[in-house]
């Protein structure tokens, strides 16, 4: 039996269809920005981040290095792409799925070994 191949482009398609996109000029809740669920807010607020408009001009790798300092934990990278994706979302970008950051964070690293 053949399985019908989906190109990687109609997935991202669906994918975005369903991320959230509230508006970020009056969005209220971390958990109701794109790839934001309880845990991702949970974090966030461990390290001061309260509001969206609160990400607004941070260091996604700030972040994510003071996530690590004040749980005294490593954390996944993946928890750095959602980082990455919703300071992109609350500075003007389109809401993107926080894979789509893996390749930015990739290539930082590599720079700045």
């Amino acid at each position: 039996m053949d399985v019908p191949k989906i190109h990687i482009d109609t997935i991202l398609n669906i994918i975005n269809a369903k991320m959230k996109n509230p508006d970020r000029n009056t969005v209220s809740r971390l958990e109701d920005l794109p790839n934001i669920g309880k845990a991702a807010a949970v974090d966030l607020r461990l390290i001061g981040i309260r509001q969206p408009q609160d990400l607004v001009g941070k260091n996604p790798y700030d972040l994510f290095d003071e996530l690590r300092r004040v749980t005294g934990e490593e954390h996944d990278p993946c928890v750095l792409d959602v980082f990455l994706s919703v300071i992109d979302f609350m500075e003007g970008g389109e809401p993107a799925p926080w894979f789509k950051f893996s390749a930015e964070r990739k290539k930082y690293f590599i720079e700045n070994k």
